[in-house]
């Protein structure tokens, strides 16, 4: 009876393991991943993607910026948009950075990138709608707030 039980406890601990989230980084080094318009590799719309992407996460590539992006009702996702960071608000200020939001609609980049004082995103839609962020940021873990304590991120 013991042997059976450390048996079926094994197959679904390896079960567990084929159906993880994340895939594994067996190489122990970041990889460079970025979003673009139409790819449809990205997965986990509304999670927080460092939980994994992260230096020693399950997660391939170690992210900076990473996030989901919905359409305006926050039900579905928002494919082909642009993220664009600033030091300013309303695109005020330097202009730091683009990221594509994918065709799953999240974004992710494994970029070094400096928060300094905080940076502030504007989201553009793939219909050409645009939104501003009032606030700044000073992590790129976008779905640890948005989605959780704050409203999804979403543009029309």
């Amino acid at each position: 009876m013991k042997k059976k039980t450390i048996i079926v406890a094994g197959f679904i601990l390896v079960m567990l393991m084929a159906f993880s989230s994340c895939e594994k980084d067996e190489t122990g080094n970041n990889e460079t991943k970025m979003s673009r318009h139409n790819d449809d590799g990205s997965h986990n719309n509304g999670q927080n993607c460092m939980d994994c992407h992260k230096s020693g996460g399950e997660g391939e590539g170690w992210f900076t910026v990473a996030g989901s992006v919905y359409d305006s009702l926050k039900t579905n996702p928002s494919p082909n948009g642009t993220i664009k960071l600033y030091t300013g608000p309303n695109a005020t200020g330097t202009f730091v950075k683009t990221i594509e939001v994918d065709g799953r609609g999240n974004f992710y980049t494994t970029e070094n990138m400096d928060f300094g004082n905080g940076l502030y995103p504007v989201i553009t839609g793939s219909s050409g709608n645009v939104k501003n962020m009032t606030s700044s940021i000073s992590t790129g873990q976008c779905n640890s707030c948005h989605g959780v304590t704050t409203d999804k991120i979403w543009v029309k």
